[in-house]
């Protein structure tokens, strides 16, 4: 077998611009699968009566002894848009939080219990995806730092890299199927959820953004693992055309 040599900083440059992206994209997937602002938003809900010694803006004041009665609920709720709030919310994979009115902190419920009962199983897919989506990224983690550190020579770590970038490559797209079908699914609970949690106003928070920006690392270092196994490989024919040329000549040129 004939050896190769890559120059090794180059070599290892690459094998480093690629390491520390799949290292980033990690960190980024589950920082966003462990938190629950996927999605952040408000609720407009009825102020509550004002009681004890409460007061402020988000309760109603009415100076009556029997405030709660029929009467005196329908003639608050005639008053205006005054005697309403936003309540304040946010949701991630795994439980949705909003802020508790004329209080600190903030009340949970599971994000599983509100989804529809027709789209659970899509949110169970998107869960085991995400969590495929961390497990391969590890995987290719650990590969890439195997090859980084064990595999000095190009011919010792052509495999390696090869099967790093099959792994991320499947990574990135188990990733993409998760964010998408999560994005399917928040929308069908927004209109079909529960009466008592439906937003009046949402956009997609921090969470949501950072499994994307998990997902173009995840991309752009698969790219890079590509584009390190090519260049070899390139390396590799040229050099060996090289060599074959070398040798024909000095078949033909003996003396030479």
């Amino acid at each position: 077998r004939m050896p190769v040599s890559v120059p090794a900083a180059d070599r290892w440059q690459r094998a480093s611009a690629a390491f520390s992206l799949s290292f980033l994209s990690l960190v980024f997937s589950i920082t966003a699968f462990s938190t629950s602002y996927w999605c952040e938003g408000t609720r407009k809900v009825a102020k509550p009566f004002c009681s004890g010694q409460s007061k402020g803006d988000h309760c109603i004041h009415f100076n009556s002894p029997d405030a709660n009665n029929s009467n005196a609920v329908q003639y608050i709720w005639e008053t205006g848009d005054d005697k309403f709030v936003d309540r304040k919310f946010h949701a991630g994979i795994w439980y949705s939080c909003e802020e508790i009115i004329n209080e600190e902190g903030e009340k949970c419920r599971s994000f599983i219990s509100l989804t529809p009962a027709a789209d659970r199983g899509v949110l169970w897919l998107s869960v085991v995806a995400e969590f495929l989506y961390i497990i391969l990224l590890l995987t290719g983690v650990l590969l890439m730092s195997v090859e980084m550190c064990y595999y000095r020579t190009a011919i010792g770590g052509l495999k390696m890299n090869a099967f790093s970038a099959v792994i991320t490559i499947l990574a990135g797209l188990l990733g993409m199927v998760a964010h998408m079908m999560y994005t399917t699914v928040f929308q069908m609970t927004v209109n079909l959820g529960p009466e008592d949690w439906r937003p009046h106003t949402w956009d997609y928070g921090w969470s949501y953004c950072l499994a994307w920006a998990s997902f173009a690392c995840c991309m752009a270092a698969a790219v890079t693992t590509i584009n390190k196994y090519t260049k070899t490989i390139l390396e590799f024919k040229h050099k060996r055309k090289m060599l074959e040329r070398s040798l024909k000549i000095k078949c033909k040129f003996p003396d030479r």
